[in-house]
């Protein structure tokens, strides 16, 4: 409500408002959560020393993750400040692959697979005792070639958020998406060195494998071989991941959420794709999902508290 007898602020101060508030922003949520990470893995760095690729690569990240932050801050106060402050949205999101393949410095020289044992067992009895992969299989390649095709996608799925949240005018959201899906995300690489482990596909490719094949298989086959990291599976960064952006969208469009439950179903649907197809083992999926619950109700703790 205007105060009658004030002038009406013109176009040009609102603009200069606008300017002076995106010049004002230091560090950004997302980008705090992203050096934390990478705090973290020079933290541990020294507790893995049988790892034969890590050496000061951890240090090397987070001092230029460091620069570039503060490179990208110094910049937004410049006269492109609103430039700045979009490129910055999308940041964090190219940092995070950085994260996954900083991973590979995690990898032991060799496996003793002192959990897959385990985990194989479990799947035998859902996959095989259960009925698991018959149901998948009921309808064909159908069922098979749906869930390839989301356990494909899931690279996407952050990227998806921050379009969805720019056309729907929630950009200023895009901070508090960014706090659950990299809780999710790196909460799951963050185990990586921990659990070091190969999937089923690779340790036992006998023992219960898709009957029904698809192209899109093959091109998930293609990108594994080319394009992931080989130091552990457990915990499932694709579930964790996907199900953090589906309980994010939930949260933060709640006069939308259409899009929240959508990327539910989607999430369980890349679980489920990663059983089935031998790229993770049923516990991972369960450990993705469960890091995703922590991620967002850490949020709400969060939120409540401020």
């Amino acid at each position: 409500m205007s105060i009658q007898g004030a002038p009406a602020p013109s176009p040009a101060s609102e603009g200069e408002r606008t300017r002076a508030e995106f010049r004002g922003r230091g560090v950004r949520l997302p980008e705090w959560i992203v050096l934390g990470f990478f705090a973290y893995l020079v933290a541990i760095s020294p507790w893995f020393n049988g790892r034969p690729h890590l050496h000061y690569q951890p240090i090397a990240l987070l001092l230029s993750v460091a620069a570039l932050i503060a490179a990208l801050v110094t910049l937004q106060r410049t006269r492109i400040a609103w430039l700045m402050d979009c490129i910055r949205d999308w940041i964090p999101m190219g940092l995070t692959l950085v994260a996954f393949r900083s991973m590979e410095l995690f990898i032991p020289s060799q496996f003793a697979h002192p959990f897959e044992r385990i985990w194989v067992g479990w799947d035998h009895v859902l996959l095989g005792h259960w009925g698991f992969r018959t149901a998948v299989e009921s309808l064909g390649s159908l069922i098979p070639g749906y869930l390839e095709g989301c356990y494909l996608l899931v690279y996407g799925v952050g990227t998806f958020c921050l379009v969805v949240l720019y056309l729907t005018g929630g950009r200023r959201r895009i901070d508090s998406f960014y706090a659950i899906y990299l809780a999710g995300t790196l909460g799951a690489y963050a185990l990586f060195p921990y659990f070091p482990s190969q999937p089923p596909r690779i340790l036992f490719p006998q023992i219960d494998p898709p009957t029904v094949d698809t192209i899109v298989r093959h091109w998930n086959l293609w990108v594994l071989r080319n394009g992931t990291i080989h130091s552990s599976v457990f915990p499932s960064a694709h579930v964790s991941s996907a199900f953090a952006a589906a309980w994010a969208m939930l949260l933060l469009m709640p006069q939308r959420k259409r899009y929240g439950w959508g990327l539910v179903v989607y999430a369980f649907s890349v679980a489920v794709a990663t059983i089935y197809g031998r790229y993770h083992y049923a516990a991972d999926a369960a450990a993705g999902l469960a890091i995703s619950i922590a991620a967002a109700g850490l949020f709400l703790v969060a939120r409540r508290r401020t």
